[in-house]
């Protein structure tokens, strides 16, 4: 199965990253562009199958490693290869 999984920053993190796009976007003529926020996708190939067991592995990977949950969160997709 391919997981998506989308780590961003919380709301109330500052994201520099993100501010540097929304002013690279909007000297672009972007001006109606608001809270942008840059995150990233982590995308796995996985064998087996969709248990709970096996999301509460893929909650603890997400936490322990793919993410930093004092300034980021993260959902997942899960979906056929």
């Amino acid at each position: 199965m391919k997981i998506n999984v989308f780590v961003t920053p919380k709301k109330n993190v500052l994201d520099p990253q993100g501010a540097a796009v929304g002013h690279a976007l909007d000297s672009l003529g972007f001006k109606d562009l608001q809270g942008i926020r840059v995150g990233k996708l982590i995308e796995l190939d996985v064998a087996g199958s969709d248990t709970p067991e096996f999301r509460a592995r893929l909650d603890q990977v997400c936490r322990d490693l793919l993410s930093n949950p004092v300034i980021e969160d993260f959902r997942y997709e899960i979906g056929p290869k």
